[in-house]
């Protein structure tokens, strides 16, 4: 069953009740689903919420619209590939409420090798949590990535991770210690799988990936957590929606 709620705004919830209308049979496959304005009546929502809702179905591969035809239903299920929407933190939450983390290791380490310390912003010397695992999917029988995540030595005692898999990391830090996440850094680039990784993610090596590593922020600029996620190209897909903030001429 796809699921796209967490604790999610007012569209998600529009989401996730069009897919199980979809997958229930109300809506089957070929057929279309009501259009914008109906849609608004039904849920006494605003356009733009549903607007926002049908959004999700097409990039979750359901539904495609068409000109002078509406919105059809493509597919009962997501695509095989997880994609990831990102347009705010809250998306976050939704990325663990929709995937879970298997941890496989779980040490504390000694940092000293430059590269990273650089990464974490953090000293030769300092003693940080470091946990390596695989995200899975529904959608997907093979996982979706391997993840390695370092958490900052202040909070290394974190508590509940294998048995929380759906929440997120920095969510329980704030929780057990009081702390605030106000910012996450991303950065993103095109690797190659190493033969150990694409092992533990059952893909071939050298074949192409995605690079992904976030870093936690607080409000004193401190790295709280960082993760690092190589995902084998065709499992994965990101989307960002920029919003314009300044004003043409």
């Amino acid at each position: 069953m796809v699921n796209v709620l967490g604790q999610q705004p007012r569209y998600m919830q529009l989401a996730q009740t069009l897919i199980n209308e979809i997958q229930s049979g109300r809506f089957p496959v070929g057929s279309t689903i009501p259009t914008e304005f109906e849609l608004c009546e039904q849920f006494g929502a605003s356009r733009s919420t549903v607007r926002e809702a049908v959004k999700q179905l097409v990039q979750l591969g359901m539904v495609v619209r068409q000109a002078g035809v509406g919105t059809t239903v493509k597919a009962v299920s997501a695509e095989g590939s997880y994609r990831q929407v990102m347009q705010e933190l809250s998306d976050l939450h939704r990325y663990t409420a929709d995937t879970v983390l298997q941890i496989l290791k779980k040490e504390t380490v000694e940092v000293s090798d430059a590269s990273l310390c650089a990464m974490l912003q953090a000293k030769p010397g300092e003693t940080w949590l470091r946990l390596e695992g695989i995200r899975r999917s529904p959608e997907s029988v093979d996982p979706i990535c391997h993840t390695e995540v370092y958490i900052q030595p202040a909070f290394r005692s974190l508590t509940g991770i294998e048995d929380q898999p759906h929440t997120p990391i920095f969510t329980m830090i704030e929780q057990q210690f009081g702390e605030q996440i106000t910012q996450v850094q991303q950065e993103i680039k095109a690797v190659a799988l190493t033969a150990d990784i694409a092992r533990i993610v059952n893909a071939k090596a050298r074949a192409p990936a995605l690079w992904l590593l976030r870093r936690y922020i607080n409000r004193r600029g401190e790295v709280v957590e960082a993760s690092i996620s190589i995902h084998p190209a065709e499992r994965f897909s990101y989307s960002e929606t920029f919003q314009r903030g300044w004003t043409g001429t």
